[in-house]
């Protein structure tokens, strides 16, 4: 079977704030440049790793997803994180992303509301007709609602749904989305220890938050996978596995930002409610980035 189109790596880029806490727009450009570099699939801007629920979805986003595409430049492709709980605002939010010339989308399951099956199919359908091609991310333990394989199914079927990250950590309902989709749907996973798992069920890849620090290795290990080399694969995996779990001691995306400024990527900036991490989160992580000599 041909490699499905939004097969790969997908980095779930942090973004990089000012001082002041403004956008960091040369942070930004520079994040985007190496990724290209490193070869990824793409890059998903203002998803959670990027603290989406932060950004000022009518004045930054736009602007973010301006400065990926212009960076980008057509070498790597551009998922822009549009989701929200209002299907109004996710509408909206998507036309900018159209609007700025995003490859295609990403958006989130609405959270906190918790819609029934039939809330969610209208939610993604009525999104689907600003006509930019729609990544389902399905990802329970934050919304608060699981989209049901039957559902997404009934959505795969729309010629601009075309992918799912799928961060239910459920392999099961990985396997049966795999087994079950379209033969053009792209099944990506949204949690890095479980790419290879669920490539060997024949999905196709991973929205990542560790490539924002090892974009090369987790592009070798994705792509060594999609081209049957597992045990290539395997052995990247088992090099990767101690940072996969370290970047999740506090909650994401302190520790990849926290790692990111000491790598000389982006300054050490959040904001609230994201925080710096706590003095036993720094040891681990210091630690870690000078076990893979990143520092």
């Amino acid at each position: 079977m041909n490699r499905r189109k939004y097969a790969g790596t997908w980095t779930a880029l942090i973004t990089p704030f000012a001082a002041d806490g403004s956008l960091d727009e040369e942070a930004l450009r520079g994040l985007v440049r190496r990724q290209v570099e490193n070869g990824v699939t793409g890059i998903l801007p203002v998803g959670t790793t990027g603290e989406s629920p932060t950004t000022d979805a009518h004045k930054e986003d736009p602007r973010i997803f301006e400065i990926c595409v212009e960076e980008a430049a057509g070498r790597v492709m551009v998922m822009a994180g549009t989701g929200s709980n209002c299907t109004r605002e996710a509408v909206e939010h998507t036309k900018y992303a159209k609007e700025a010339g995003a490859d295609c989308c990403l958006v989130v399951c609405p959270y906190y509301n918790k819609p029934t099956q039939e809330g969610l199919k209208q939610h993604f359908l009525e999104i689907a007709k600003v006509g930019l091609p729609i990544c389902v991310y399905n990802i329970k333990g934050r919304t608060a609602v699981n989209m049901s394989t039957d559902t997404l199914m009934e959505l795969a079927e729309h010629e601009l749904i075309v992918a799912v990250k799928e961060a239910s950590g459920d392999l099961e309902q990985m396997r049966e989305v795999v087994d079950r989709r379209p033969d053009d749907f792209t099944v990506l996973s949204g949690d890095d220890g479980l790419t290879l798992d669920l490539i060997r069920m024949g999905g196709d890849g991973v929205v990542s938050v560790t490539s924002n620090l090892v974009p090369d290795q987790m592009n070798e290990m994705v792509e060594s996978a999609l081209s049957g080399e597992m045990d290539r694969a395997s052995e990247i995996g088992s090099e990767l596995s101690d940072m996969f779990g370290k970047l999740f001691v506090e909650t994401n995306p302190i520790p990849v930002k926290y790692c990111a400024s000491r790598m000389g990527l982006c300054d050490l900036k959040y904001r609230l409610p994201m925080c710096e991490p706590g003095d036993e989160a720094r040891v681990v992580l210091d630690e870690m980035l000078s076990n893979y000599n990143l520092v």
